[in-house]
């Protein structure tokens, strides 16, 4: 199961790589939340798209999203997946954010497939 969490988890960062946001919300749940930044969060697909593309705009549509050292945590139909965030841009010394984080997402296993619920790039920073 670590394997296949590692593997959608590297998918979605293709994605967004390659600025495929529509193929992005496939790795989400109909519900799922994004931390868009400490005290900014969206719900729903359509929100999370839009986000991203925010996102890709604010990095000059050069954000390169990798994952270090990871941890998961499994009970049931959930994961606990805590990560080692590597962001790369163009303009990363311009951000007021860390581009290197130690996130959290948590997966839940719809109908035999692994979603991600919430995808909370910032992890525990969020209590700063």
């Amino acid at each position: 199961m670590n394997d296949l969490i590692k593997e959608l988890i590297d998918a979605a960062d293709k994605a967004i790589r390659e600025e495929r946001f529509d193929d992005l919300m496939n790795f989400y749940t109909e519900d799922a939340v994004l931390v868009i930044k400490p005290g900014l969060e969206v719900q729903g697909k359509e929100a999370i798209k839009k986000a991203f593309i925010k996102i890709a705009g604010y990095f000059k549509n050069s954000i390169i999203p990798t994952q270090g050292k990871m941890l998961m945590i499994e009970a049931g139909d959930t994961v606990l997946v805590m990560s080692q965030t590597l962001l790369e841009a163009d303009n990363k010394s311009e951000s007021e954010f860390s581009m290197n984080r130690r996130a959290t997402y948590i997966y839940r296993n719809i109908d035999g497939k692994w979603l991600c619920a919430i995808d909370n790039s910032y992890g525990t920073s969020l209590l700063d």
